[in-house]
């Protein structure tokens, strides 16, 4: 399937800088099938070649769901290409894998599962509203369970909570308080205020220097897959690249501090 030019599945709107990427699926619970895929997919290099793009917030249409992982009903959609041919929906979905550097603010509600996790491990900050929950239902089907626990381990979520997520299936969900506790989300937030509070993150982060924030977001998540010292290489040699040489800019905004 080639790039799908009006998206069917997903909202996209630019406005001050930020994108907002809308998942769209709200009767399938926003589960993704292969049109969504191709259409994120799409999305992602359009955000990465828009210099107007400074921020991005993620977020999902409907009242039940941010996302239910793949779309059983649709199946393995790539499995009937060639076996070196096929690529799982995790290379697509993600913000990372599409270098995407330009910081993205993931806000969920309702159920997170499964699959929902390519999309949230490889965003900047995630917070989420109060009755958020996020489980693993592969174990339940019988399936393995790999890309989604492994990027949760990237993120720093401690081995035996991964562990036990994938291993409890439908049985057991995560709490938006448990996924406080363990760094799976940075903030929780009455579901009210979940998009407004997700937007304001983002404008915040938009109106700063785009160069500066990317080469931060860049450095950080290189390092992750990097031996320590060829991440400290980086570390000397970004600032050198996207400071251009100059020191601090402000922006001539002066706002009070909150506490977190």
């Amino acid at each position: 399937m080639t790039s799908p030019g009006p998206y069917e599945t997903i909202l996209f709107d630019l406005r001050d800088h930020v994108a907002t990427v809308t998942l769209n699926r709200p009767e399938s619970l926003n589960a993704f099938n292969e049109r969504m895929t191709v259409e994120i997919a799409d999305v992602w290099r359009r955000i990465r070649e828009d210099d107007a793009v400074h921020a991005v917030v993620l977020r999902a249409a409907g009242d039940r769901a941010f996302c239910t992982g793949m779309d059983v009903r649709e199946g393995p959609w790539w499995t009937d290409r060639s076996f070196w041919s096929q690529e799982d929906p995790g290379a697509s979905l993600g913000a990372k894998q599409q270098k995407v550097w330009k910081p993205v603010v993931a806000a969920v509600h309702g159920m997170a599962a499964g699959g929902a996790m390519y999309f949230l491990n490889e965003a900047d900050i995630v917070i989420c509203s109060d009755d958020a929950t996020f489980f693993d239902p592969h174990a339940s089907g019988g399936i393995v369970s790999a890309l989604e626990p492994i990027g949760m381990l990237q993120r720093g979520v401690p081995l035996g909570d991964v562990l036990r997520w994938a291993l409890t299936g439908n049985e057991e969900r995560l709490t938006a308080d448990t996924a406080l506790r363990l760094g799976l989300v940075t903030e929780v937030v009455p579901r009210e205020e979940l998009w407004d509070r997700a937007a304001r993150l983002a404008a915040e982060i938009a109106g700063r220097r785009p160069e500066a924030i990317q080469g931060t977001v860049r450095a950080i998540w290189e390092s992750l897959d990097q031996p320590t010292s060829v991440a400290l290489r980086n570390g000397l040699v970004y600032p050198r690249i996207g400071n251009l040489g100059g020191g601090p800019r402000r922006n001539g905004r002066r706002t009070e501090p909150r506490l977190r």
